[in-house]
């Protein structure tokens, strides 16, 4: 029987570098690897021997016959993958299978001496950065967090629906206690301590910054209460420190969200599950209360075209279909909308919305007060939110034209994408929200890498930075080969005792981290969760102390 890759698939290909039999593509190495949304599994080769699913990071791996109804899909997933393909060559050991010339894509001197590297940011990306040096070099690594505790989008974006996922959090934290990192959490990059002041203590610096900030809709109304980005949502069910509890009010029946990718598919889903499941997540305490006492019954996801170019996934596509409770409907009022998804071949993204309930949405009355739904508007956008002291409604396109129709709603939420931020000492393209770089190495000043979406822009899930950040330690360490690191002038001790001086927040270190993990997780088994999220600045410093004498050297 064979294994099937599913719906939380990360792409980091951690699977592929286990599997003996080479039955699991796109590999790091063939041209689409990286453009797929997930990793897929041929069931021809496959020998049923397990190897991919104990390495999977993320619990996205399954026998095939095991599988649990809401995933069955996957089974014939993987194999459409491989339909028309010619299958791989028999081979008379199992456990081998034909391997390419070696390549070697970088190349140390046997007396490379270690060098000191600051990696600022401790999400996937910044993780990913770190792990390669850990595991490839004798380097010593100072992880900086401008919270107070680690995680990054995994902590922080990642839906709390989603545990599997969250997993990879798990992967990285083995290396917060590792011999070589120092962590210094609670101190921000660009405010606290400068580039240059970086730089001036460690041998190079890899800012792994993220894109925090929200893309804009442009319309008039945006700025009135009630209307917020999906990146507040986000944190505010995930107990981010810097976003209050009151930070999402859900005053009425129906929430419009545009946009229609998987930010925009997490809250939908979110906002409509049964509280009592989602009381058994790590989500934030003021974020479940406010969901059972919310009114929420509908949340309409607008996508301004069509389902054949949903910027979603197909997996998170399925999520929504098995949601218990919850109606999935297309409003096909536009008729491009049936005909893509009757037309679309089988395996394509709009073929998925086949079975789905179909209705010309009336938008002028409430939604139903006994079931739960959540409802895919295609071929419309947003024109206007309108109210006076607070949304009460968006006018919308429909069938391309302005005037269209008003949909009525308390809480209009925009997740049309994240964007970057500039670092006060870094440059920065404003138009892409990136900062300028080659192959990682930022323009302009030796020894400054970016890696993960400050790098690239805001694309690609978890996996897809650790290609990312091989590159760019890949180019960090031909640099230090060729002598073109600048030497730095302070010393690890003197940075400590800089960042301890400088943090307005209350600096912590691994044990400090590790302190607030135990408090989380005893608050959760307290209450039955897997752990119980600390919600503000405060708390986790406090947490982080926990009666320590001091900062580990």
């Amino acid at each position: 029987m064979t294994y099937a890759i599913t719906q939380t698939c990360c792409n980091d290909a951690t699977c592929v570098a286990v599997c003996p039999v080479n039955c699991i593509h796109p590999t790091p190495d063939e041209p689409d690897f990286g453009t797929t949304e997930m990793l897929y599994i041929d069931p021809r080769s496959c020998i049923d021997c397990g190897a991919c699913a104990d390495a999977c990071p993320v619990d996205a791996i399954f026998p095939a016959d095991r599988l649990p109804e809401p995933l069955r899909e996957y089974e014939a997933i993987n194999a459409a993958h491989y339909a028309g393909r010619e299958p791989a060559p028999v081979l008379a050991s199992p456990t081998f299978h034909p391997w390419g010339e070696p390549v070697f894509t970088r190349s140390l001197p046997s007396d490379f001496a270690p060098i000191r590297v600051a990696v600022v940011g401790t999400g996937p990306a910044g993780m990913y950065a770190a792990e390669d040096l850990l595991l490839h070099t004798s380097a010593e690594v100072t992880l900086i967090d401008r919270l107070p505790v680690a995680g990054g989008l995994v902590r922080y974006g990642v839906a709390p629906d989603h545990p599997a996922t969250k997993g990879a959090g798990e992967t990285f934290a083995r290396f917060h206690a590792h011999p070589r990192v120092r962590m210094r959490l609670g101190v921000e990059a660009g405010k606290d301590v400068t580039p240059a002041e970086l730089s001036a203590h460690h041998d190079a610096v890899v800012y792994a910054v993220g894109a925090p900030s929200d893309r804009r809709l442009g319309i008039p109304g945006e700025d009135l209460p009630g209307s917020i980005s999906a990146t507040s949502v986000v944190s505010w069910y995930n107990a981010h420190p810097e976003t209050g509890a009151d930070a999402v009010r859900l005053p009425a029946e129906r929430v419009l969200v545009v946009g229609n990718g998987n930010v925009a598919l997490d809250v939908a889903r979110v906002l409509v599950a049964d509280p009592d499941a989602l009381a058994r997540t790590d989500i934030a305490d003021h974020a479940l209360a406010a969901l059972r006492d919310a009114r929420v019954r509908e949340v309409v996801l607008l996508g301004r075209r069509g389902p054949e170019d949903a910027a979603y996934t197909a997996s998170e596509l399925l999520a929504l279909k098995h949601l218990p409770g919850v109606d999935l409907v297309v409003d096909d009022r536009d008729p491009r909308t049936g005909a893509a998804i009757d037309a679309a071949e089988p395996g394509a993204k709009a073929a998925l919305l086949r079975g789905v309930a179909r209705e010309a949405v009336d938008w002028t009355g409430s939604p139903a007060a006994d079931r739960r739904r959540i409802v895919l508007r295609f071929h419309s956008a947003p024109v206007e939110a309108l109210g006076e002291d607070r949304v009460r409604a968006v006018r919308v396109t429909q069938h391309g034209e302005a005037t269209g129709t008003e949909i009525g709603t308390g809480l209009l939420v925009r997740a049309i994408g994240y964007r970057g931020v500039p670092l006060a000492g870094l440059p920065f393209d404003e138009t892409t929200g990136t900062v300028p770089h080659e192959a990682g190495r930022v323009s302009g000043l030796p020894g400054s890498y970016v890696v993960g979406w400050i790098k690239r822009g805001p694309s690609g899930g978890i996996g897809a930075n650790r290609a990312c950040a091989e590159e760019t330690i890949g180019t960090l360490l031909a640099d230090a080969v060729a002598g073109l690191l600048p030497r730095p002038t302070g010393t690890a001790q003197e940075f400590r005792r800089l960042a301890k001086r400088r943090s307005g927040r209350g600096l912590v270190d691994a044990r400090g981290l590790a302190s607030i993990d135990r408090a989380e997780r005893a608050r959760g088994r307290d209450a039955g969760r897997p752990r119980v999220k600390l919600a503000t600045v405060p708390e986790l410093v406090a947490a982080a102390r926990g009666g320590r004498p001091r900062l580990r050297g």
